[in-house]
């Protein structure tokens, strides 16, 4: 029998986000559940006709929700939103935005910074340090220095109000779809270059991740594109 929704995801920090954010709703919501198709991006199999018939920018993740006339929904922001949206109905991971504006503000804030910074800029690092077919040393030092100064704006972010344990909520915060987002990537910081390895410059990231690894939903979303 097919399950609620149908997952197309990868071993990226993107296909990780949706991954991580399904397995933490399963734990609160016994109820949901999903299928996995898993794509190796390597072999273009994104860029297939049947695939860019449902995302026509032809990248992971992709989620098909069976249980509302098979919508699909692409963009890795947009699909933790819209899970959030339809499918967190007591807000455990998110805010309403009529009852807590500001909360739910923050949150669209924080989403943006990772995909309008982090992720190009850790994703070019990434490309440059592993994949160009020439060694740029401008571009490789170019998206290290700005993917340091995007973990150090998380840094300061962690270090309001005497410490905060996630990106958004009143007092130490609460974690949410703001911090799956980001943590897509900050995860992976030691795969993406070897001058990435550590995070002991960023003590409140360090600890931030290492919390969320410790989270069961989060930990095994991480397994499931693998």
């Amino acid at each position: 029998m097919s399950k609620q929704f149908l997952l197309y995801t990868g071993a990226t920090p993107n296909g990780y986000k949706v991954s991580c954010f399904l397995e933490e709703l399963k734990i609160v919501y016994p109820n949901i559940d999903y299928d996995v198709e898993k794509i190796d991006i390597s072999t273009n199999k994104q860029k297939e006709p049947w695939f860019i018939k449902l995302n026509p920018n032809g990248r992971i993740p992709v989620l098909v929700d069976r249980a509302r006339n098979n919508f699909v929904v692409f963009e890795t922001a947009a699909i933790l939103l819209y899970l959030q949206q339809h499918y967190d109905k007591d807000n455990k991971f998110g805010w309403d935005p009529v009852k807590n504006p500001d909360e739910y503000s923050e949150t669209l804030q924080w989403i943006f910074f990772a995909h309008g910074g982090v992720g190009p800029m850790q994703g070019q690092l990434s490309f440059f340090t592993k994949f160009a077919s020439e060694d740029i040393p401008y571009a490789k030092k170019r998206y290290l220095d700005e993917t340091k100064r995007l973990y150090g704006v998380l840094n300061i972010r962690l270090s309001q109000g005497g410490g905060r344990d996630w990106l958004v909520g009143p007092g130490r915060g609460t974690y949410s779809i703001a911090d799956i987002n980001v943590l897509g990537w900050v995860t992976l910081h030691a795969r993406t270059s070897p001058d990435l390895q550590s995070l002991d410059e960023w003590p409140n990231v360090k600890k931030w991740v290492e919390a969320a690894r410790a989270r069961p939903g989060f930990a095994a979303g991480l397994e499931v594109p693998k």
